[in-house]
C-alpha cells in the first residue's frame, strides 16, 4: 500500500516535469533535424508559466469545466496505471478524458475548433481497436489484466506480444498528434486549423491543456515500458531504453511524413490492428 501511494504521489508531481523536459526536447531534436537552432529545452515551462500569468478568455464557463475535467481525468488515468490497478479501467479512464476535450472544443462553437473535435473523434475511432487488443494480450500473456500483477511476471511480455507492441507504437503517432496524424491539432506551427481543437483556449485553460499533454505522454510511455518488465533491474534499463528510443522515432516520423487525410489515419490504423493485433492473439494461443 505504501509503494502505491509513493507511486501515485511520484506520478503526480514527476510526470509533469519529465513531460515539459521530453516536450522541450521534441522541440529541440525537430529543430536540428531542419536544420535550425531551436529553442532551449526548458522553453515548454516558459511557455505554460507564460500562459499562467495571462488573462482566460473563454467563450463560456462551461468550456473551462470541461477542459479541467480533461486535465483530472488524465492525472487520474496515469495514477491509477502507476498504482497497479485494472488495464482496461485505464484505458477507459483515459477515453472519458478525451470525451471531456472533444465537448469543450464543441461548446466553444468556433468553426476551428468544430472542426478539430471532429477529426479528433475520427482518431479516436482509428486508435481505440488497437487499445483494446494490447489489454487483451497483456491479458493473454499473463492471466490478468491488472498493471501489478504485469509489473511481477518473470518473463519479459515483449517478445510474445512484438506484434501488439509494434502496433501500439503505430497509434502512438495518434496519440501524441504528430505527423502524419497530427489531423485534431499540432504542436507545431503548420496547422492549417489555426490551433485546431484548442483555436478558443487560451491563459490558465491553455496551460492547463498543455500539462495535461504531459501527463498523458508519461503515461502513455509508461505503457511501452510495459513490454519490457521481468522482475530483473535489466528489464527495467532496457524498457527505459525503448521508450527513449520510441519517443525519439515519433518524432523522426513527425519530421519525416505530410499530414494525411483522416480516412488514412483509420483504414491504416484499423489494417495494423487487425495484421499485427489480431494475428499476435491468435498466435499467442499456441506459443505463450
Amino acid at each position: 500500500m505504501v509503494k502505491v501511494i509513493i507511486a501515485v504521489i511520484a506520478y503526480i508531481i514527476l510526470a509533469p516535469i519529465v513531460g515539459g523536459f521530453l516536450a522541450g526536447l521534441d522541440r529541440k531534436i525537430t529543430a536540428r533535424m531542419q536544420g535550425r537552432v531551436g529553442p532551449p529545452v526548458l522553453q515548454p515551462f516558459y511557455d505554460v508559466l507564460k500562459l499562467l500569468e495571462k488573462e482566460s478568455i473563454t467563450v463560456n464557463r462551461v468550456q473551462d469545466f470541461y477542459v479541467m475535467c480533461f486535465f483530472i481525468f488524465v492525472i487520474v488515468t496515469g495514477c491509477f496505471f502507476f498504482a497497479g490497478e485494472n488495464l482496461l479501467l485505464v484505458m477507459f479512464t483515459l477515453t472519458l478524458a478525451s470525451v471531456f476535450l472533444i465537448v469543450a472544443a464543441f461548446s466553444s462553437n468556433s468553426p476551428y475548433a468544430e472542426v478539430g473535435a471532429e477529426r479528433e473523434l475520427l482518431q479516436m475511432l482509428a486508435y481505440e481497436p488497437m487499445v483494446l487488443i494490447t489489454c487483451v494480450g497483456f491479458y493473454m500473456f499473463t492471466g490478468s489484466f491488472e498493471v501489478g500483477q504485469i509489473m511481477l511476471s518473470t518473463k519479459m511480455p515483449f517478445p510474445y506480444l512484438i506484434g501488439i507492441f509494434l502496433g501500439f507504437i503505430f497509434i502512438l503517432t495518434i496519440k501524441f498528434r504528430k505527423s502524419p496524424f497530427d489531423l485534431s491539432m499540432s504542436h507545431h506551427a503548420h496547422q492549417e486549423l489555426v490551433a485546431g481543437l484548442k483555436t478558443e483556449f487560451s491563459g490558465k485553460t491553455l496551460a492547463m491543456l498543455e500539462a495535461a499533454h504531459w501527463y498523458e505522454n508519461v503515461f502513455l510511455l509508461g505503457m511501452v515500458f510495459l513490454f519490457f518488465v521481468n522482475g530483473t533491474w535489466w528489464g527495467y534499463v532496457i524498457g527505459i531504453v525503448d521508450v527513449l528510443l520510441t519517443y525519439f522515432l515519433e518524432i523522426l516520423i513527425d519530421n519525416s511524413f505530410a499530414r494525411m487525410k483522416w480516412q488514412v489515419a483509420i483504414n491504416s490504423s484499423w489494417i495494423v490492428a487487425v495484421v499485427l493485433g489480431t494475428v499476435n492473439l491468435f498466435m499467442l494461443m499456441f506459443v505463450r
